[in-house]
């Protein structure tokens, strides 16, 4: 009886060790945008958006399919991800009288 106690404990925790981990494991949401390609360089790729140019970073393990060339119509999906964060002092606010 101590045994089945025991198991039953552990795979409760196990349980909840896994949904605690795929909670925090979430994915940051996906964009995209849609267009023929204006200008490529070995670190980005302009595209056409209505009358927006959209200009969208690559790395080397981006991920291409079919022959990526100026005047391609493409579809990119891409995250949006921090590069740099500056933290703001509140200001202080003046005491009143």
């Amino acid at each position: 009886m101590k045994t089945i106690k025991s198991m039953y404990a552990s795979v409760l925790c196990a349980g909840a060790l896994l949904v605690g981990a795929s909670l925090t494991a979430a994915e940051v949401k996906t964009y995209q945008v849609t267009g023929p390609v204006l200008e490529l360089t070995a670190t980005s790729i302009t595209v056409q958006k209505g009358t927006e140019k959209w200009e969208i970073a690559r790395e080397k393990n981006t991920r291409i399919t079919g022959d990526l060339k100026v005047g391609s119509k493409v579809t990119i999906y891409y995250r949006m991800v921090a590069a740099e964060v500056e933290v703001k002092e509140a200001k202080e606010t003046k005491a009143k009288k």
